[in-house]
C-alpha cells in the first residue's frame, strides 16, 4: 500500500514538472506598438509618437513564476503623425537611425501575482547606450487563441520612463526641453508552434 502511494506521489510530481515547462510566445507586430511622450519647449506641449515595427519573443513559465522578454524596435519606423517630425526624430540629433536602426529591450518577468507578472526588470539599448529600465505591467492576460485553438494568445500593457539625455540624445536641452520620456507599450504575443 505504501509502495503504491509513493509511486502515485512520484508520478504526480513528474506530471506537474512536465506541465510547468516554459512556453515561448512570438510578439505579434500587428498588435504591438511601443508609444512615447516627450516634452516640447519646456512644458509648452507634449509630443506623442509610436514605433510601427517591432519583433521579439516572451518566454513564460507560469508555474515557476519566471520568464524573459526580448523586444527589438525598428527605430526607422518612428511615427509622430507628422512627416517633418518623423524626419527630425530620425536625424543625428535624436535617434540617428542611420547609425542605430534598432532599439532593444531585454528583461526578466517579476512580481508575479495570481499567475501574472507585475513588472519586467531589464536593460534598454537605445542610441548605442544600454541602461537599466524597469517596466510596470498594468494588465496581463492570456486566452486560447480564437483562430489557433491549440495555441495561447497573451497580451499586456506596460509602462515606464527614462531620461533621453542618459542615452546621448539631449537635443533641445539648451532651449529648456525636459529630457523625460514616458513609455507605454501595448503588446500581444502568440504561443509559438
Amino acid at each position: 500500500m505504501y509502495k503504491h502511494a509513493f509511486l502515485a506521489l512520484i508520478l504526480s510530481a513528474l506530471a506537474r514538472g512536465a506541465n510547468a515547462a516554459p512556453v515561448t510566445y512570438e510578439i505579434d507586430p500587428a498588435h504591438t506598438y511601443p508609444s512615447f511622450e516627450a516634452d516640447h519647449m519646456g512644458g509648452l506641449s507634449v509630443w506623442r509618437g509610436k514605433f510601427d515595427k517591432t519583433a521579439g519573443k516572451i518566454v513564460l513559465d507560469k508555474a515557476a513564476r519566471t520568464g524573459t522578454v526580448e523586444v527589438t524596435v525598428d527605430t526607422t519606423s518612428v511615427d509622430y503623425g507628422l512627416d517633418k517630425m518623423n524626419e527630425k526624430a530620425k536625424g543625428d540629433e535624436l535617434l540617428d537611425v542611420a547609425k542605430y536602426p534598432t532599439a532593444i529591450y531585454k528583461g526578466r518577468l517579476a512580481g508575479f501575482r495570481n499567475g501574472a507578472p507585475g513588472e519586467v526588470v531589464g536593460e534598454f539599448t537605445l542610441h548605442g547606450t544600454t541602461r537599466p529600465l524597469t517596466l510596470k505591467i498594468a494588465s496581463f492576460k492570456c486566452i486560447p487563441h480564437p483562430l489557433y485553438k491549440t495555441r495561447e494568445l497573451c497580451g499586456a500593457d506596460a509602462y515606464g520612463a527614462f531620461i533621453r539625455a542618459d542615452f546621448g540624445m539631449d537635443a533641445g536641452k539648451a532651449y529648456g526641453f525636459k529630457m523625460d520620456v514616458s513609455l507605454r507599450i501595448q503588446v500581444e504575443a502568440v504561443q509559438a508552434e
